[in-house]
């Protein structure tokens, strides 16, 4: 049922749409699109490719959802686009189908808030909770965790990974990896501290605040020829359940650096 779609919309009739799902004046919404129960698009919203939209999400006017990506690779293979729940995409959004060259899908999570002029290239993860600011922009195969905070106008190259919790700074380049909780800022991001402001709105105890601030600092300040394993064995010593999310997020596989404090090198 679609209680309330505007006449001069256009809908496939192949598209699958749920319950109580709002569509404004001139979208066009595509074969192979999905959109779940009271989700509602503005006007000028395009949706096509292989998408699926979950439930009581906002779409603002003038954003396109599962174009075809800025990939010259892209030669039209099967690839996806899934967003979750109870998200607001902000006027002139643009999120892009995943390729071959990545899992095939460009992921959202839920309840995250994507600003005005955003850009998701193909195969990026999102994680849930994400704010991303306006104009802040993803190049391919970046990873976002949960609760991550993307400052207006920046810029995250391929492949970079940024932690849960984290905070990019507005108007940073972002070329390395940045650790889960970490604060970077910078033309070139460098890693200025902790994310305290974020970690402390999600109510997380001031014991795990601590810990965390004495592993960073002996982390960072202390040179160790194997970063890894140097955060392998601080995580011995700091046991908590945030330093280990930080010490495995380290270790993990990555293509990237990491963001280190200024007076370090990579």
């Amino acid at each position: 049922m679609i209680p309330q779609t505007h006449s001069s919309a256009i809908i496939s009739p192949k598209a699958k749409i749920g319950s109580n799902v709002e569509i404004g004046a001139f979208c066009v919404v595509g074969d192979d699109v999905k959109i779940g129960d009271g989700t509602i698009l503005k006007s000028h919203v395009i949706i096509e490719g292989d998408t699926e939209i979950g439930k009581n999400n906002v779409i603002f006017p003038f954003t396109t959802i599962g174009l075809q990506p800025q990939d010259l690779k892209f030669c039209g293979e099967k690839s996806k686009v899934i967003i979750g729940d109870n998200n607001k995409i902000r006027e002139h959004a643009t999120i892009h189908l995943g390729t071959q060259d990545g899992a095939m899908v460009t992921k959202i999570g839920s309840n995250c808030l994507l600003m005005v002029g955003i850009h998701i290239a193909h195969d990026c993860i999102i994680g849930d909770h994400v704010i991303m600011a306006n104009n802040a922009t993803l190049g391919g195969h970046v990873t976002i965790g949960d609760y991550a905070v993307i400052g207006g106008l920046s810029a995250i190259h391929q492949f970079v990974r940024i932690g849960q919790g984290a905070m990019i700074g507005g108007m940073s380049g972002v070329e390395s990896d940045v650790i889960p909780y970490g604060t970077v800022i910078g033309e070139r991001a460098f890693l200025a501290g902790l994310n305290l402001i974020g970690m402390k709105r999600r109510n997380i105890s001031r014991e795990e605040i601590h810990a965390l601030r004495n592993f960073f600092k002996k982390l960072f300040e202390e040179k160790n020829s194997n970063f890894s394993d140097h955060a392998n064995q601080l995580a011995k010593t700091f046991s908590t359940k945030l330093v280990q999310e930080v010490a495995d997020f380290i270790q993990s596989n990555s293509s990237r650096s990491f963001c280190r404090l200024k007076s370090t090198t990579n």
